[in-house]
């Protein structure tokens, strides 16, 4: 487990050096005037924020390692974009481009694999949303996305849905303290139930009663919704022939129902 493990990538995580929000001010201004000493004092001193975030991210099958070293990169994105004059902090700033790296990285080496033409679509489509979404305060509709991509709004729902993280249906979604509520005890499936797959049995048994002959007109008139002259022309005999082995079948079907 991520939160039992002290040494990730070789750094010490028990260890790690929290800056003070004065330190990261100083640091910010040398970093901005090219001081590669203050760059990697800094980075050093944001790891924990990494390391926080990863932690998110446990149990999906990936290296802890991996995954912070993919972190740091959203780190040094964050640190290589953030404006000193913007009324922020950057934890703030950097966490949404960690967890942004995090996820492509996940979403890339999914055991899912999706096109590269899908995936740029997408990745186009998140630029564009959050491009949007700061010049006119609302995220655009998809009719909007589609027009300036120049593509279907069929392909802007199939995009985003293929860039979605598969989720187990074991992952539990509740716990009551007793016992966890999983996913798949939330799927219903109404075209396999209990009574439809016993209803189905029993209905096969009742035609494995049935003659070949018989078993072939309950088929194609209750089953197929073929008429009488419909199946009397399938199977070459007269419609009174089938009308006869129809009333049959129905006979031997009650009597097996009894």
């Amino acid at each position: 487990m991520l939160n039992n493990k002290v040494e990730i990538c070789g750094v010490n995580t028990s260890k790690l050096p929290l800056l003070s929000k004065e330190e990261k001010e100083e640091l910010f201004v040398k970093i901005k005037a090219g001081d590669e000493e203050a760059r990697a004092k800094f980075i050093n001193g944001n790891l924990r924020l990494v390391l926080s975030v990863i932690q998110r991210f446990c149990g999906r099958g990936e290296a802890a390692d991996d995954l912070f070293q993919v972190g740091c990169v959203g780190l040094i994105k964050a640190i290589d974009n953030f404006d000193l004059n913007q009324n922020v902090q950057f934890s703030t700033y950097a966490v949404p481009m960690i967890i942004g790296e995090v996820k492509r990285y996940l979403r890339d080496n999914n055991s899912i694999r999706v096109s590269r033409s899908v995936r740029d679509l997408a990745y186009k489509v998140i630029q564009f949303k959050e491009r949007y979404a700061k010049e006119h305060g609302r995220e655009p509709k998809v009719e909007e996305i589609a027009k300036e991509l120049g593509v279907e709004r069929e392909e802007i729902g199939f995009c985003m849905d293929a860039i979605q993280d598969p989720v187990s249906l074991q992952e539990p979604i509740y716990n009551d303290g007793a016992e966890n509520i999983y996913i798949i005890d939330q799927i219903k499936d109404n075209k396999n139930t209990d009574e439809l797959w016993t209803e189905k049995m029993t209905i096969e048994g009742a035609l494995n009663k049935l003659n070949e002959k018989e078993k072939t007109i309950v088929t194609k008139r209750f089953f197929d919704g073929r008429t009488q002259m419909e199946v009397a022309e399938e199977i070459g005999i007269s419609q009174a022939q089938v009308s006869r082995l129809e009333k049959s079948a129905i006979e031997h079907i009650k009597r097996f129902y009894k």
